[in-house]
């Protein structure tokens, strides 16, 4: 339980002093502490409770609706972003109440006693409307809350709530919430000390409803979500070691928890050449977006029976992902109406940061011609359900509802076609089958270089100098470079996304074995890339513009093994390298 606490404080910490916020700040600022402010020639007088009143509400908000919010409206059939519009129409309704007082007090009234509790009369009336809007801000504050709370998402979404779930929501929301009691304490001290905000109480107050309104209209516009993608995002190394933490990850059940839904999901080995039976399919679920259904129309598995399903885990920019997607197209378009049906869900669980963007989502499925419905499991919530470890992951489930054969990795397309085909003959016993799907496996065969990561988390192969960290470094090029290993020149910025170039000389080195060489850049300019085999160098320039995505480097006939050199502009970012 302490360690829970621990993790759940540090991980709400981390988060209440991230981008995430940064919209939230004014309201707090002006709202919650200015509001709060003693009057001139009020010395005697008891300070306002608003500031703490403002916080006590969002912690409570928080901590229900994060962990209860969606299994309440899964229940009540409602849609899941119920929540956050009730949240910016309840600001609305509380900016226009601090415009107009008398409409304030009715909207209070039912939280009247939490504001006046311990107040005397003049610090009761600048409490009004405290409670409604800590409420209003704590349901707007759950989409800020990252990874860290994939165990709450899970706990909430399968109903499986007990007291250490409840421990973990409340310190989170503790956590996140004290820098922003910090800052609605500041407010509240300036205000005090400032004589220009004791003689425009009045215009303040107007003005912080103002705000607040305004707010609320940029946040149905999903405007902070456009300025914070744009804002260098300074917590993340601090929020990725939190949840890479083996500690973390054990404590918390992230991605392995078992329950009685997917306990049979051992049964299955990997890419049987037979139908198996590993138990009835975990329910997807926590799912953000759903694209390529009517209307994002969410997809069941239940109301799925009768039909074959092949759930598959992938993420866009992963080459790995990317040759077996080939091979999915070419399924869902032959067998898609065959019998009583075939269906492929994607599930997109992101890799990276820049991956959780639903923009990002829909160009890859364009670039690669995914038409099959895909869901955007951010919260790892399906993931996790399934236990899953692996991209890409396909778990075949029959018209029954029952897992039967399940493929971790690329490969093995002929086989888990040929159980497709079994399972719609076993589905419609008088169905006629199309011919079989002749895509080429493009899985490598011959033994290369291993992906190369360039986040700090999960680098294995960097062989220069000097020791690779998270921050500023001046890097140096290795003079000879061992064979699947790389090094950096130049001033790189390393965290747990990527490397980012600081300057103009910023430099890769990898010495490869493959055929295919590709990268993942974000950001823009031209990277100037040389490749050098057999004593032969055939430089190319690479265009980076827009969002992060693979960018080819070597297509070759053939394996060849040599040197990649990449001339990296300021500002831009290696995620990964991958090869074929």
């Amino acid at each position: 339980m302490g360690t829970l606490i621990v993790i759940g404080l540090l991980g709400g910490l981390i988060t209440g002093i991230s981008p995430c916020i940064l919209p939230m700040l004014p309201v707090i600022f002006f709202a919650g502490g200015v509001q709060g402010a003693r009057t001139r020639g009020a010395d005697g007088a008891r300070r306002s409770l608003r500031p703490y009143i403002v916080i006590a509400g969002l912690v409570l908000s928080f901590s229900v609706f994060t962990l209860l919010g969606s299994l309440l409206l899964s229940v009540l059939g409602l849609p899941q972003d119920l929540l956050r519009w009730a949240g910016i129409t309840l600001l609305v309704l509380l900016g226009i109440g601090m415009i107009v007082p008398r409409f304030e007090t009715i909207l209070e009234r039912p939280f009247q006693r939490i504001a006046v509790f311990g107040a005397k009369r003049g610090a009761a009336r600048q409490d009004r409307g405290a409670f409604v809007l800590g409420l209003g801000l704590g349901v707007l504050y759950v989409p800020c809350a990252g990874p860290v709370l994939a165990a709450i998402t899970v706990a909430g979404a399968t109903g499986n709530i007990g007291v250490e779930t409840v421990a973990l929501t409340v310190s989170f929301a503790v956590g996140a919430a004290t820098p922003l009691l910090v800052f609605a304490l500041a407010g509240r001290r300036i205000a005090e000390r400032v004589q220009a905000f004791q003689r425009h109480t009045t215009a303040i107050r107007t003005g912080g409803g103002i705000v607040v309104i305004l707010l609320a209209v940029a946040l149905a516009f999903n405007v902070p979500a456009a300025i914070q993608r744009l804002l260098p995002d300074y917590t993340g190394a601090l929020q990725q070691r939190i949840d890479s933490s083996e500690t973390v990850r054990e404590a918390l059940d992230l991605g392995g928890l078992v329950t009685d839904e997917n306990r049979e999901l051992s049964n299955c080995s990997n890419g049987a050449p037979v139908l198996e039976d590993c138990g009835t399919a975990p329910e997807i679920r926590g799912i953000d977006q759903w694209l390529n259904t009517p209307d994002g129309t969410a997809l069941q598995l239940e109301a799925l029976r009768g039909q074959v399903v092949l759930v598959d885990f992938w993420t866009y920019s992963c080459i790995n992902c990317q040759r077996s997607i080939p091979h999915l197209n070419a399924w869902y378009d032959r067998y898609a109406d065959v019998g009583d049906g075939f269906e492929v869900i994607g599930v997109h669980t992101p890799e990276f940061a820049f991956e959780r963007e639903t923009r990002n989502v829909i160009q890859g499925a364009k670039d690669l011609d995914v038409t099959y419905p895909i869901a955007q499991d951010n919260s790892y919530a399906t993931w996790t359900a399934y236990r899953n470890r692996y991209w890409p992951a396909q778990y075949l489930i029959d018209a029954d509802g029952t897992v039967r054969h399940i493929r971790l990795g690329e490969g093995g397309y002929e086989n888990t076609e040929k159980l497709i085909r079994e399972l719609l003959t076993d589905a419609d016993p008088g169905v006629d089958l199309p011919e079989p799907t002749t895509v080429q496996d493009a899985t490598p065969l011959d033994e290369i270089t291993p992906e190369t990561y360039f986040s700090i988390k999960r680098v294995i192969n960097y062989a220069g100098e000097p020791r690779y960290a998270a921050g500023r470094q001046e890097f140096t090029l290795a003079d000879e470079q061992k064979q699947d290993t790389f090094s950096l020149g130049g001033t790189w910025e390393v965290d747990f996304q990527g490397a980012r170039a600081l300057s103009d000389d910023a430099r890769v080195r990898l010495a490869y074995r493959s055929a295919d060489v590709f990268v993942v850049l974000g950001g823009d300019g031209a990277v100037e890339s040389t490749v050098t085999t057999g004593g032969r160098s055939t430089t190319t320039s690479i265009d980076v513009s827009g969002n992060p995505r693979l960018y080819p480097v070597l297509e070759g006939d053939g394996p060849t093994e040599g040197l990649v050199d990449l001339e990296v502009p300021e500002g831009v970012q290696v995620y990964t390298m991958t090869f074929g």
